[in-house]
C-alpha cells in the first residue's frame, strides 16, 4: 500500500528539472508495487503449491530484500535532488515508510527461511540415521542362516 501511495505521490509532479532521481523512484516504487503484488496474489490462492520447484521462501526473501535496498537508494536520491514541492515530499516519506516495511518483512523472511532450513536439514539427517540403523539390522553373515524347512 505505501508502495502504491509512493507511487501515486511521483506521479503527481508535473515539473522537473533534473528528472533522473524522479524517475528512478517512479521505476521503483511501480517494480516494487507489481512483484510485491503478483507473489501476494500467488500466496494469497495458494498457486504457490502447485510450482513446487521454485523455492517461495527465498523468492520473497530476495524481493523484500531488494525493494528495501532500491526504496532506501531512491528515497535518498529523491530526497536529494527533490524541489520542496509538497508531491515530492510525500513521496520521499512514504518512500521511507515503504523502506522500513520491506526491513521488517525481510527480517521475517529470513527467520521463515532459517526455520525452513533448519527443519530440512534435520529431517534429511534422521533419514540418514534411519537408513544407517536399517542398514545394521541386515545380517551381515549370509553363510549363517537358519533352515526351517
Amino acid at each position: 500500500v505505501l508502495a502504491l501511495i509512493a507511487f501515486i505521490c511521483i506521479e503527481t509532479i508535473m515539473e522537473c528539472s533534473p528528472c533522473e532521481g524522479l524517475y528512478f523512484f517512479e521505476f521503483v516504487s511501480c517494480s516494487a508495487l507489481v512483484v510485491t503484488g503478483v507473489l501476494l496474489l500467488m500466496f494469497s490462492l495458494n498457486l504457490h503449491k502447485r510450482i513446487p520447484q521454485i523455492n517461495w521462501n527465498l523468492t520473497d526473501l530476495v524481493n523484500t530484500g531488494l525493494s528495501t535496498f532500491f526504496f532506501f537508494i531512491a528515497s535518498v536520491v529523491l530526497a536529494a535532488l527533490n524541489h520542496k514541492t509538497g508531491a515530492e515530499i510525500a513521496a520521499v516519506i512514504f518512500g521511507f515508510l515503504a523502506m522500513a516495511v520491506y526491513a521488517v518483512n525481510t527480517y521475517l523472511a529470513i527467520k521463515k527461511w532459517r526455520m525452513n532450513s533448519r527443519q530440512q536439514s534435520s529431517r534429511q539427517t534422521s533419514d540418514y540415521i534411519r537408513a544407517r540403523t536399517e542398514s545394521r539390522e541386515v545380517d551381515h553373515r549370509p553363510e549363517i542362516q537358519r533352515l526351517d524347512a
